[in-house]
């Protein structure tokens, strides 16, 4: 299902917490929010998390937002908050082979899924960051900027960012000199001229065709919207 529940309805200023408010009112509880980073980086991992935050005060985490929102401090300060006050949370890493071998969208579905599935508390409705992701067992609702309009999918949203940035930071004492610990694998002019000077790390992704040009080789049939989606993060 990818609709709120019969008469329930969420106001426009309802707040980052409006969607779980409308649907508590209507009984439904547990609630997670899902959401992922990494997907338009052309370098590392695909990282997905997932969230239940409690009802009440309790779930109202400070200075929570869109993690693209907040700066490196204010998302570690919320990641701390988050892992403190959540009845559940989980993440997921998807290594750069494993994106390569499904694909962007089928390894950015499948982590959603393993995501919420390793939550510790089963959820009883499942709030999504823009699309709907089937195969979750449990009704959801894709939310359109969801990391902007509920609590659970900013939650996610943090707790996979900061993840996958700690992991990026990681990977450019390796490889410094593609700056990892800067642009985390976006296609960044930075990003770009490092790639040229130096091709691809083994940390790149090769379905991607910045990636496959500066190695030198052929575009790969069908890759055209992983390309697309690296330059729809840039912007």
């Amino acid at each position: 299902m990818s609709v709120l529940p019969r008469g329930a309805t969420v106001r426009r200023d309802a707040g980052l917490y409006g969607y779980e408010r409308a649907l508590r009112r209507h009984g439904i509880e547990p609630i997670a929010g899902v959401d992922e980073a990494g997907r338009g980086a052309c370098a590392g991992p695909l990282v997905a998390g997932a969230c239940i935050l409690p009802s009440g005060k309790a779930g109202i985490v400070p200075g929570l937002a869109d993690s693209k929102l907040l700066t490196e401090k204010a998302r570690e300060r919320c990641y701390a908050q988050i892992v403190r006050r959540a009845v559940a949370w989980s993440v997921v890493v998807v290594s750069h082979e494993e994106c390569d071998r499904l694909g962007m969208h089928v390894a950015n579905v499948q982590a959603l899924r393993r995501a919420v599935a390793l939550l510790e508390v089963p959820p009883a409705y499942v709030l999504t960051d823009g699309f709907p992701v089937d195969g979750l067992g449990v009704p959801g609702l894709a939310v359109w900027k969801g990391d902007r309009v509920a609590g659970c999918i900013a939650a996610a949203s943090v707790l996979a960012k900061v993840t996958r940035d700690r992991i990026m930071t990681e990977l450019d004492s390796q490889w410094p000199a593609y700056d990892f610990k800067t642009h985390k694998g976006y296609v960044t002019e930075v990003h770009s001229a490092a790639l040229a000077e130096h091709g691809p790390s083994p940390v790149h992704r090769m379905r991607f065709v910045n990636v496959r040009r500066a190695a030198g080789l052929e575009p790969l049939a069908g890759v055209q919207n992983e390309e697309a989606i690296v330059l729809e993060e840039v912007r």
